[in-house]
C-alpha cells in the first residue's frame, strides 16, 4: 500500500510537469516511462540490483545513467530517473510508469479492461467485441484478451474496478447457493 502511494506521488509530479509543458510533452514522458518499464521488466536481474540495499545510491545512479543514455530520453525524464536514484526509488519505476499511464488514460478518456474466455478468439471476433463495448461505454477501450478454462464457458469482463462475471462457473455457483438455501 505504501508503495502505491509513493509511486502515485512521483507519477503525479511528473504528470504535472508534463501538463505544464503541453500535451505532446506529457505523452512523450508517458511513452518514455513505458519504455523504461519494459526494459526493467525484461531484465529481472536489473530489478534485483535496484532492490538490493547492499549497493549504494551512487552505484544505482550510475546504472540508471547508463540505461537512460542508451535510451536517449528527454532531459526531464533523465532528471526524473536521477532523482529516483538519489532517493533510492529506482525499483519503483515500473509502478510509477503504470500510475502515469493510468493518469494519461483518465485524461484522454481511455478505459482499460480485460476479457476472459474459455478459448482463444479470432481477431475478427475480438475487434467486434471491442467495438461493441466501446459503443456501450461511450469511451475508447484498451481491451486485453486472455483465456481461462476454469470458467467452463461464457465470459468474464473486467473494466476498471468493475467485474461482470457471465461465466458458466459463476452461474453454477449461484445455482449451488440457491439449492443450499432451498430456493
Amino acid at each position: 500500500m505504501i508503495g502505491n502511494v509513493v509511486s502515485r506521488r512521483y507519477a503525479k509530479a511528473l504528470f504535472a510537469v508534463g501538463a505544464a509543458k503541453g500535451e505532446s510533452e506529457q505523452a512523450k514522458y508517458g511513452e518514455q516511462l513505458a519504455a523504461i518499464r519494459t526494459s526493467l521488466e525484461e531484465a529481472p536481474e536489473a530489478m534485483a540490483f535496484f532492490k538490493n540495499p547492499a549497493f549504494s545510491a551512487e552505484e544505482k545512479k550510475a546504472v540508471v545513467t547508463q540505461l537512460v543514455e542508451k535510451m536517449s530520453l528527454e532531459p526531464m525524464v533523465k532528471n526524473f530517473c536521477d532523482l529516483l536514484a538519489d532517493r533510492g526509488r529506482v525499483e519503483m519505476l515500473p509502478a510509477i510508469a503504470a500510475d502515469y499511464k493510468a493518469m494519461m488514460d483518465a485524461v484522454s478518456g481511455v478505459v482499460t479492461g480485460e476479457l476472459v474466455t474459455v478459448s482463444e478468439l479470432n481477431q475478427d471476433r475480438k475487434s467486434a467485441i471491442q467495438a461493441q463495448l466501446e459503443k456501450q461505454a461511450g469511451k475508447k477501450l484498451e481491451l486485453s484478451f486472455s483465456t481461462d478454462e476454469s470458467i467452463l464457458g461464457g465470459i468474464v469482463l473486467k473494466v476498471g474496478d468493475k467485474v461482470m462475471d457471465a461465466s458458466l462457473k459463476a452461474q453454477l455457483q449461484i445455482l449451488k447457493e440457491n439449492i443450499k438455501r432451498g430456493e
